[in-house]
């Protein structure tokens, strides 16, 4: 009987039939049928084994396990070994052939590595095999062989965001794309077509992956897409459009024309090398210039005793007019001198408010004074510099600055505060100026007026913007024609990268560079969570050459700096002592910041076939954008079937998903082919498209189907979710979106002087004579910060000439059309000083 002396390995013989082999140098075992030897001829006898073929790294797709391959020679056994462990001998495959140039026996082995077997140690090392070789003489090791589980995630770390670039500019369009093992190849596509970089040099593959135009050309124009792949999958991010436009060129000045009958003569040029295409700006600069001829070259149309009349003639015309000018400029230094006087008249300071004796419940407060604004005033004349009466269409024209010509004199009228004139052609005005080209003409959304040191308000109704400019911000003296208008996001090129996402509308103020004694208040929404440590919110503002620069970095905000932000839960109110283009822009400092957005459900009011849309808009929630929809979906005909919705979007780069459910069956069905529909997370949070929405189109079963219910669902992937409850018949309401919403603000969009504010002018001295100086008790413009829950911004008040009349600013900034001037009083009561809340008016003031 033979002795185990040995290891044995499990052989496999053509007839299947499995034999043992004890295997040591000259020892045979014999089974039923077959005879297995694993002696090795003597001259071979003290070689060591080498590998033929070693085991290779490999990755597993989905669930198809790896097999991993051995090969020896001379060898009497192989086995292999994985993570520190020999594999069991009933794994292995034995394959024993001869080498027929050398006579060497030769072994192979394989093994099958599967998913489950490498997902066991996933985290703790990485998995590996190695096969070791003996020989009568000693042992080998082959290379280890690591073996991983290959996959490609689905969203792009980075993908390619759309660009409009002048030609002959670089353009550099970025591409991370997603996690993958093995890593993922990245190709370009434009149109659908691969980009190859070695076919057209203009093109340029970065070793991170990103795409570069060397020079913009029009036929770079179209939709550029990221492709990544690896043996498991193929990824496409979403397309980036690149636009290529052409800025406008002059020609050549033509000749100059020859001497005209009024002796002058003209040249001119037109924008074409190159035409503006695509976009792009109109050409810079004047297109026709006109010169006076020399007198040699005027033609003679007059000549003899005819010349010296007309030369007479023009001479005591001149002395005339110059005569006149002394007599206009004598008259209106008389009536500037009494500026001031007439500014003390409490009829200006006053105007539109009632004397009220309200009883207090406290005796000790009997004799408390307060003031109700009584908005219903019809029209108040002064003695001022506000607007002609005469003069509401007449022209102005600017100097080099941004002050206004002094207006003509005479006799003034401001009805209820109102500034009316015609929006267009105030617009039309200002825009001819060079500095205000690039206005936009969007009337709708365009606010101005006319002001002086008492101050005012501008509103755009229905956006939550508006601009205080409070009394004494202008300097006394000086008039300003101040407008407020909401940039469209498409008119501007707000750069945008990384994490960054448009947090507020984009609002143009001005003119840009008018001196303030103090700064106005700009009030508008934003949509962010209002937590400063999710956020790292900056302030942007577009320079004179139109690149945006930041100027503010909230909460790390310096008294000295020309702005300052307070963030409310929905609105920035932000102080500045410059006008110009502003926005908020943030940067989510992890993935815990979020974004508000509005979700607003609209469906036809009017349905005569078997399909039926429901549209769902998901976009930031500020007033201006909802403002924007509502107006869009009037012009479609659209209704708004349910109430809105505000869903908290996380920087968790997870896209957000829509679906429909519940819907009865017999009634109606969907459209839609997949279980969902989905919008990018990048389209989302970088807020490049102004308003996203998705269509669900649905189909009746028939015509007298009118009652509809079902449930709409909206859901961040792993993140906060809403769904509407729909219950309605699509044929009783078929009146389009409501008017009301678009009227609900429907306030003047301007105010000048005291109709702008709540709080009187000489009531707001007094509060401020009282309040401003330290009190060691601390009841001083410190406890009225306090009790107005301001005490934040203690530091800024502080740098301020007046710290009360800041305060009130922001008050009058936050209550405008809330403000209960009662609740005020009670403040000012509180702190002790309530009898800077007494008005008496004499009947000489009235």
């Amino acid at each position: 009987m033979p002795v185990l002396l040995g290891p044995f390995v499990r052989c496999r013989s053509s007839a299947t039939l499995l034999v043992f082999c004890i295997v040591f140098a000259g020892f045979t075992c014999t089974g039923a049928e077959h005879t297995a030897t694993a002696t090795l001829p003597a001259a071979f006898s003290d070689l060591l084994p080498h590998f033929l073929v070693e085991p290779e790294d490999e990755f597993i797709v989905k669930n198809k396990p790896v097999t991993l391959t051995c090969r020896s020679t001379p060898a009497t056994q192989i086995y292999f070994k994985c993570n520190g462990e020999w594999v069991h001998q009933d794994d292995h495959l034995i394959e024993r052939t001869v080498d027929p140039a050398t006579a060497l026996p030769v072994m192979q082995v394989t093994i099958d590595i599967t998913r489950q077997q490498v997902e066991k140690i996933f985290g703790l090392d990485q998995y590996w095999c190695q096969c070791v070789a003996w020989s009568t003489t000693g042992t080998q090791k082959s290379q280890k062989a690591y073996i991983k589980i290959a996959y490609l995630r689905k969203n792009f770390e980075e993908e390619p965001q759309g660009k409009e670039v002048a030609l002959d500019q670089e353009v550099l369009l970025r591409c991370h794309p997603p996690e993958g093992v093995p890593e993922a190849e990245v190709e370009w596509q434009r149109n659908e077509d691969i980009v190859n970089p070695v076919s057209d040099p203009n093109f340029f593959i970065t070793a991170d992956h990103n795409l570069v135009i060397k020079k913009a050309r029009l036929a770079d124009t179209g939709n550029y897409t990221c492709v990544a792949k690896n043996i498991v999958a193929r990824r496409k991010s979403t397309s980036a459009t690149v636009l290529v436009y052409v800025d406008g060129g002059w020609s050549e000045w033509s000749k100059w024309s020859a001497c005209g009958a009024d002796c002058s003569m003209w040249r001119s040029r037109e924008c074409t090398q190159p035409s503006p295409g695509t976009g792009g700006k109109d050409c810079q600069g004047l297109d026709f210039q006109s010169l006076n001829c020399t007198s040699e070259q005027c033609p003679q149309t007059v000549s003899g005793a005819e010349d010296v009349a007309l030369y007479v003639g023009m001479v005591a015309v001149a002395l005339c007019l110059t005569l006149l000018l002394i007599v206009v400029v004598l008259v209106y230094r008389r009536k500037k001198e009494g500026l001031d006087a007439d500014v003390a008249d409490s009829s200006i300071l006053t105007t539109g408010f009632q004397p009220m004796g309200i009883k207090p419940s406290k005796p000790e407060n009997s004799h408390l004074l307060t003031i109700q604004p009584d908005l219903t005033t019809t029209t108040t004349s002064y003695q001022g510099t506000l607007r002609s009466r005469h003069d509401t269409t007449g022209k102005f024209s600017m100097t080099n600055g941004p002050l206004l010509d002094p207006l003509p004199n005479g006799s003034h009228t401001l009805h209820n505060g109102k500034l009316n004139s015609d929006p267009a052609e105030f617009v039309s005005r200002l825009s001819t100026q060079t500095y205000f080209k690039t206005l936009p003409r969007d009337v709708a959304n365009t606010s101005y007026g006319t002001f002086n040191f008492l101050g005012g308000r501008l509103t755009i109704p229905s956006t939550g913007i508006s601009l205080l400019i409070p009394p004494e911000a202008i300097p006394r003296g000086k008039i300003y024609e101040i407008y407020l208008t909401v940039q469209r996001k498409e008119d501007l090129r707000l750069p945008l990268a990384g994490c960054q996402t448009l947090l507020s509308p984009v609002v143009s103020c001005g003119p840009p560079g008018v001196v303030l004694s103090r700064p106005v208040i700009l009030s508008m929404d934003h949509c962010s969570d209002a937590c400063l440590d999710n956020w790292a919110i900056r302030l942007k503002k577009q320079n004179y050459e139109g690149a945006w620069e930041d100027v503010l970095l909230m909460g790390e905000e310096l008294v000295s700096e020309p702005y300052y932000c307070q963030l409310e839960t929905e609105t920035c109110r932000l102080f500045s002592e410059q006008l110009g283009t502003l926005a908020l822009v943030g940067e989510s400092l992890h993935m815990g910041a979020a974004k508000r957005l509005r979700l607003v459900l609209f469906s036809d009011a009017y349905c005569s076939t078997l399909e039926y849309n429901i549209r769902v808009y998901c976009m930031d929630d500020t007033q201006d954008v909802f403002k924007e929809v509502m107006q869009m979906e009037r012009q479609l005909g659209g209704r708004l079937i349910d109430e809105p919705h505000v869903l908290l979007f996380k920087d968790s780069y997870h896209n957000l998903r829509l679906s429909i459910h519940d819907m009865p069956q017999a009634h109606w069905r969907s459209k839609l082919l997949a279980g969902y529909q989905e919008i990018p997370f990048y389209h989302i949070w970088n807020g490049s498209q102004r308003y996203l929405h998705c269509t669900f189109t649905l189909e009746r079963l028939s015509l007298s189907t009118c009652e509809l219910t079902c449930q709409l669902c909206v859901w961040q992937v792993e993140g906060e979710g809403q769904s509407f409850s729909l219950d309605f018949n699509i044929a009783k309401d078929t009146r389009a979106v409501d008017t009301e919403f678009l009227l609900m603000d429907s306030n003047a969009t301007a105010l000048a002087g005291p109709s702008a504010f709540q709080i009187p002018y000489l009531i707001r001295q007094k509060i401020c004579s009282s309040l401003d100086a330290p009190c060691p008790n601390g009841a001083d413009w410190r406890m009225l910060a306090q009790r107005l829950k301001l005490e934040r911004h203690m530091s800024f008040f502080a740098s301020k000439v007046s710290p009360t009349s800041v305060i009130l600013d922001l008050w009058e900034a936050q209550h405008f059309h809330s403000g209960n001037i009662n609740q005020l009083a009670t403040v000012m009561a509180d702190i002790g000083k309530q009898e800077a809340m007494i008005f008496l008016v004499s009947d000489g003031e009235c």
